[in-house]
């Protein structure tokens, strides 16, 4: 039964539930005092939907595309800043292996692919997540099977495209040991990806954060930072 009082939220759920076309809106003495039509509907979700578009890319969901300059700029200053500083804290990672980025330029090539690759399987892994807790699909009983299930893509899609890149590197700088170190440390950084992408989302709801919002910068400066360490990490400890 909907409700003047629900949750808009709640009766898209009752759409959706019951592939309702319409529906009547009662009071506490079920007496009629409206109706929803599906149209609504429709129009409510893609209005969230463009919210949460928007808050994905660090901004706010209320920004107006024709806001003026000075307040969207200032709408977007705070992830801005946030991503400055795990940007700046990820290349202090690299800092820490100049001397062996020097010993072999190649690694300098090769490290964007292990962060990159990272960065789109938390990604995904987020969207899911994400999705997951906005139709209330995540319960405390299923948590542990998503975050099992989604280490197990990861490891096997780490497996594959991790021995891909592996095999390729062998080939393109003959070096055998760096096409392994290449391998490994994809395969690690996506299980890093995955274990972060489900977590990262959780966290901020369970501490009223929107997961949509500051996900994608959180992921970001994990996986980058991680692959540069695993990847710069394991250089130096086999190829030298």
């Amino acid at each position: 039964m909907i409700t003047p009082y629900l949750n808009s939220e709640d009766a898209v759920k009752v759409f959706e539930r019951y592939d309702l076309l319409s529906a009547p809106v009662v009071d506490e003495r079920n007496k009629l005092v409206g109706r929803i039509t599906v149209d609504s509907v429709i129009d409510f979700s893609r209005r969230k939907a463009d919210e949460e578009a928007l808050k994905r890319a660090g901004l706010q969901g209320e920004e107006d595309i024709f806001a003026s300059v000075w307040a969207s700029a200032r709408n977007r200053w705070f992830w801005l800043g946030v991503n400055l500083i795990t940007a700046f804290l990820a290349s202090r990672v690299i800092g820490l292996f100049e001397n062996t980025i020097g010993r072999l330029v190649s690694l300098a090539a090769l490290m964007p692919i292990v962060a990159s690759i990272g960065g789109n399987t938390g990604n995904q892994t987020v969207a899911l997540i994400v999705r997951g807790l906005a139709l209330d699909h995540i319960t405390k009983s299923n948590l542990l099977y998503l975050l099992l299930k989604e280490l197990r893509v990861s490891l096997l899609n780490g497996l594959v495209w991790g021995g891909f890149m592996g095999i390729l590197t062998m080939i393109l700088y003959a070096n055998p040991s760096l096409g392994l170190v290449m391998g490994v440390a994809m395969l690690l950084n996506l299980i890093v990806a995955a274990l972060i992408g489900v977590l990262v989302p959780l966290v901020l709801e369970r501490f009223n954060y929107d997961p949509a919002q500051g996900s994608s910068v959180l992921l970001t400066f994990t996986t980058d930072s991680m692959g540069f360490l695993i990847f710069l990490g394991l250089a130096s400890a086999f190829l030298f």
